[in-house]
């Protein structure tokens, strides 16, 4: 309830100009947007780095509305991959891209244009030696998502793609994405989603998310465990401790939103766990910092007290 709260005020247009319009707001930003630029991302992954951390980098962005802004995200992503390259950045990091950034919702062709951009862009990461994991967004884009994972898989099997236990859905598409070197990053879900489609209450969602856990593990998929919540983590600590190593390495992985919860992290990769952050950068950040709000009752307060002192 809390979230959805959040995001609906945060969906008033009026607030969005506040917020982007205020320079207040922009010190609080920082504490989850690297910056807003490359060179400021690369930075974050070197500073990663030297902790034992391993980075998803994201250019900030969806739901673009023009196939130009299309074409400048796939062009931002492509010049970031090769700038990781270059700097000797690539191996063990990755890239995440939200098909909506990609044109996944333009007319009247979006979803088949958006896979093209997103094949030439992971074509482009693979032959540069890093990996992408394919976002997944709203309800409404699931199917479209999974489609394009698919079809990126085919040529490029390490694609990895995102799973929100909030869904009721979740745990059939777990099943389906549940076999041998299927990377999926598992999530609870930050849209505001109706009830029809998603569990309302956090119990549930928890439940699913371990189940879909143990699926994805039983399947002998590599899961990306991607929560802030400490009982999830030592939750999945304990199941990944009685699976044996694939080929490829570890049986999973801890994933942490970039500026939160970094002292857990620093315990897992200390524990000898592979660990990354979700490193967003970039100019359109107002739709992820509200999600980011939505999450948890303590980044909203954050966020107040920040203002208040500022």
């Amino acid at each position: 309830m809390f979230g959805q709260v959040v995001l609906g005020v945060a969906g008033s247009p009026r607030v969005r100009s506040l917020l982007t319009g205020s320079s207040l707001s922009r010190p609080v930003v920082r504490r989850f947007v690297a910056g807003e630029d490359t060179a400021a991302a690369l930075d974050a992954v070197r500073s990663l780095a030297a902790d034992g951390v391993r980075t998803t980098l994201d250019v900030l962005g969806e739901d673009v509305t023009r196939p130009e802004q299309a074409e400048e995200t796939a062009a931002a992503y492509r010049d970031l991959v090769t700038r990781l390259a270059d700097a000797g950045l690539a191996e063990g990091n990755e890239v995440s891209v939200k098909l909506s950034a990609l044109g996944q919702g333009l007319l009247p062709d979006g979803p088949a244009r958006a896979t093209e951009r997103a094949h030439d862009l992971v074509a482009h990461a693979h032959a540069n030696g890093v990996d992408v994991t394919v976002d997944m967004e709203d309800h409404t884009r699931v199917d479209d998502t999974l489609q394009t994972v698919r079809a990126l898989r085919a040529d490029f099997p390490r694609t990895g793609c995102v799973l929100q236990s909030m869904l009721r859905r979740t745990p059939g598409d777990a099943a389906d994405l549940a076999h041998p070197g299927s990377r999926v990053r598992l999530v609870k879900g930050a849209y505001a989603e109706p009830a029809e489609v998603a569990h309302p209450a956090k119990r549930d969602v928890d439940l699913a998310y371990v189940r879909c856990l143990r699926t994805l593990l039983d399947g002998g998929a590599y899961p990306m465990v991607a929560t802030h919540d400490l009982r999830l983590v030592r939750i999945a600590e304990e199941l990944l401790a009685g699976r044996e190593p694939g080929e490829d390495g570890p049986a999973g992985e801890f994933q942490m939103l970039y500026g939160i919860r970094t002292d857990e992290l620093r315990r897992l990769a200390a524990a000898g766990h592979v660990v990354r952050t979700y490193v967003p950068f970039g100019t359109d950040w107002y739709g992820y910092f509200s999600r980011r709000l939505a999450e948890r009752p303590a980044n909203l307060a954050f966020f107040a007290r920040s203002l208040a002192h500022a």
